[in-house]
Formats: structure tokens, sequence, C-alpha cells
């Protein structure tokens, strides 16, 4: 694939606590990766304005709040994020198959909504076996992956999100259309840090995502642009 097409796979985790940091981190990665990705910190500390300040750098925005919670909550939280003008977002597989349909049903009656896809968490990258089992989940992890994801497929959501390792198994499953975003991808440079089920760049693209979402390995780098060039280079050589 181009250069430009394994840009706009990378999207950058933008983990920090402060509204500042937001054009620091805008001006210097702005064509050097596809996206942003707002969490629980940065929207906690800022608020939507973090969202719309990276929008009006013609940056677009991955909100990373995994809503889960009762169906009309979740459902009208999702239509803000929409009219908020957001790429993606993302909500819990976990809630159930309610939740997800009863999103995907008022978002679609959302005009505002139509450039929107919205994402169902499966399990979470630093989770393990052990760490089901501690909730009461006895099926194996990867198992489980699926099964979430079949349930988020049937309820008309977008794609996914999930640990690289089991990407295979959803784009079996789930079909070449369905996304998938894939956290705990660590280039071979860095640092795992806290995430347990994890893969090189080019590993996960080469076993079928379409997103990775990358954070610690460009932001605690020396030289972010040099690592975001690195990471683009192994991507672009999967399809080369």
């Amino acid at each position: 694939m181009t250069r430009d097409e394994a840009l706009k796979k990378i999207i950058f985790a933008l983990d920090v606590d402060r509204y500042e940091e937001i054009e620091k981190w805008a001006s210097l990665l702005s064509g050097h990766v596809g996206m942003f990705k707002v969490g629980k910190q940065l929207f906690t500390a800022s608020g939507p304005a973090a969202v719309r300040t990276i929008l009006d750098r013609g940056i677009e925005v991955f909100l990373d709040l995994k809503y889960h919670d009762i169906p009309n909550t979740v459902a009208m939280a999702a239509i803000e994020a929409a009219r908020l003008g957001v790429t993606l977002f993302n909500l819990h597989a976990l809630g159930g198959y309610e939740m997800m349909a009863r999103t995907r049903e008022e978002l679609d009656k959302a005009s505002q909504s139509r450039s929107t896809r919205v994402l169902a968490v499966t399990i979470l990258t630093s989770s393990t076996e052990q760490t089901l089992q501690e909730v009461g989940i006895e099926r194996p992890l990867q198992e489980m992956v699926v099964r979430l994801a079949r349930l988020a497929q049937k309820a008309g959501i977008d794609g996914v999100v999930a640990s690289p390792q089991e990407v295979g198994a959803i784009r079996e499953e789930c079909g070449t259309d369905f996304l998938i975003v894939t956290p705990g991808v660590r280039p071979v440079f860095a640092g795992v840090d806290d995430q347990k089920r994890i893969m090189t760049p080019g590993e996960a693209v080469k076993a079928g995502a379409d997103y990775l979402v990358i954070g610690r390995p460009i932001s605690a780098a020396s030289d972010p642009l040099s690592a975001c060039a690195a990471i683009v280079d192994e991507v672009a050589a999967v399809g080369a």
C-alpha cells in the first residue's frame, strides 16, 4: 500500500491531561497520522472543547469513551457524539444486543450522524483469561471476543475494537466490510507498557486491522515524527 494509505490507518492516542497539549500535538502530528483518539482523561479534563479544537485543526477524531449504560442513555450519548462531528466513537459490546441495536436505531434517525461510525469494544487489551474468570466469564478469551463481535454486527454496529491477536478470527467470522480497530499495537522499538495481547503494526495490518491505535510509542519517543515515519513505513511495506 502507499504511505498515504498507511498513514490513514494510524490513530494517535492523545492521552494528555491538559487542554494546552492539544495544540502542541496537533501542530506536530498533523499530516503524519490519520486521526487523533480522545479518551476519558482528556475528555474529563477538557470536555467537548477538546474534540472541537482537534476538528478545527482539520484532524479526524475517534472519541474513545466506551459507553456502557442502559440502552436509552447510551443511544442519547451516541447522538451527541455524532453531533460533535467525530469519525468514530465506541461503546461496550458487553452492554448487550438491546443497547447496541437501540444506539444504531437512534443514530440512523439522526441525519447528522451519517458520517459517524460506531465501534463496539470486545475485551480490553489489558485483559487475560484470568481477568475474565475473575468476573465470572468462563469462556476462552478469543471465543468471547468473536462472540461479542458477532453480536455487535448483528445489532448493526460498524465494527469493533479488539486486540490484534483476535483480528484474524473476527475477520473470518464477520467479513471484510466490518471495521476492526486495534489498540495493543507496539512497534519493535517501543515498550509493552500495560498491554498484554500485542502485535507490531505490520503484523496487525497483515492480520486484517483497519486502524491501529498508537500512543506512547509516539508520544514518549525522543523524536515523535521519526517514530511516526517508522510506523508508517512498516505498515506501507505490508502491502508492497
